[in-house]
C-alpha cells in the first residue's frame, strides 16, 4: 500500500473532477441497512441521507455534512458476498463497461442512470472482483479525505498481479509501478504519477470463502482504539493491528461480514 492522500486539499476537500480512473467513491450493500447505520456511525461518525431513489434503498454516509461513502440493501433474494466496492471514475460509462468486457471482465450491473447523480456501472474482472464505475453529474464523490472516518486506499487482494494488472491498465488507463522486492507479488497503480489504489497477490493465503476482492482502507484517528470500538459494535478483528511503512493498521469485518481495514496513517 502507498499513500494516496495526495488527492485530498486544504483542510481535506477532494478536487471537483477526478481524473478517469481515480477511486472516487465505495459502496456497500448489505441484508440490514439499519444496524449497518448504527455500526458506522457509531464507529466513523457517520450521519445518513437518502440517495437516489434509482438505486432503492440506499443511503448516503456524511461526516460533518459531506459525502464520504454509501450503504445499500441488497435484495431478500440475493445471497451474494457483503464487500466494500470500489468505484472508478469515467468519462463515459458505457465506453468503459464495453472495454471491461472486451478485456474479459463482467459488467453485472448497468450501465444505468442514478438520476441526477450520475451514471454508474458494477462489473468484475477477469479473477471476480467486484468493482464499480462512477461518470458522476451532480454528485462527484466523496468529498473529503485525509481525515477519519473518510475512505484512505483501496487495495485488491487476489492470487496473482500480472493478468489483472494489465487489465486495469487497460481499463482505466493506469500506470503499473511492481514492487522490486522478490519476495512481495504486489502493484501500485498510478494516474499522472500519483499512487491511487494497489494490487496485493497473495497466492493460496487468499481467504477461500472470498475469492479476489477489494478492501478499503479507512482512516482513523488510533487504529487500537478503533478496533477495539469495533469489537464493542458487534465487528470482527481479523489480526492484531500492524505497523506497516504507511501506518497502523488493523483488518477486520463488520457484523454482516464486509471486510476492511483501520489505517492509521504515518505523518
Amino acid at each position: 500500500m502507498t499513500d494516496a492522500r495526495g488527492s485530498a486539499g486544504q483542510n481535506g476537500e477532494t478536487n471537483a473532477r477526478r481524473t478517469p480512473g481515480t477511486p472516487c467513491w465505495v459502496s456497500l450493500m448489505v441484508h440490514g441497512p439499519a444496524a449497518t447505520h448504527d455500526f458506522y456511525g457509531a464507529l466513523f461518525g457517520w450521519e445518513f441521507r437518502p440517495g437516489p431513489q434509482q438505486l432503492g434503498s440506499y443511503a448516503r454516509a456524511l461526516l460533518d455534512g459531506r459525502e464520504v461513502a454509501g450503504i445499500g440493501q441488497l435484495p431478500p433474494d440475493r445471497q451474494l458476498p457483503i464487500a466494500w466496492t470500489p468505484y472508478f471514475a469515467s468519462d463515459d460509462v458505457n465506453r468503459t463497461a464495453e472495454t471491461v468486457r472486451l478485456c474479459g471482465g463482467t459488467i453485472g450491473v448497468g450501465p444505468l442512470d442514478a438520476g441526477e447523480a450520475g451514471r454508474l456501472a458494477i462489473g468484475s474482472d477477469p479473477s471476480g472482483a467486484v468493482f464499480g464505475v462512477w461518470q458522476a453529474a451532480a454528485h462527484l464523490g466523496t468529498a473529503v479525505t485525509g481525515v477519519p472516518g473518510t475512505p484512505a486506499w483501496n487495495e485488491l487482494m487476489t492470487y496473482e498481479t500480472a493478468g489483472v494488472a494489465k487489465f486495469y491498465e487497460t481499463v482505466f488507463g493506469f500506470e503499473l509501478e511492481p514492487d522490486v522486492s522478490a519476495d512481495v507479488d504486489y502493484v501500485t497503480l498510478r494516474l499522472d504519477g500519483r499512487p491511487v489504489a494497489g494490487i496485493h497477490g497473495v497466492g493460496g493465503t487468499l481467504p477461500r470463502d472470498r475469492g479476489p476482492h477489494w478492501v478499503t482502507y479507512f482512516e482513523v484517528a488510533d487504529a487500537e482504539d478503533s478496533l477495539e470500538r469495533l469489537v464493542e459494535l458487534g465487528g470482527h478483528a481479523l489480526g492484531p493491528a500492524q505497523d506497516m511503512p504507511y501506518g497502523r493498521v488493523a483488518t477486520v469485518a463488520d457484523p454482516e461480514g464486509a471486510r476492511f481495514a483501520l489505517l492509521h496513517s504515518a505523518r
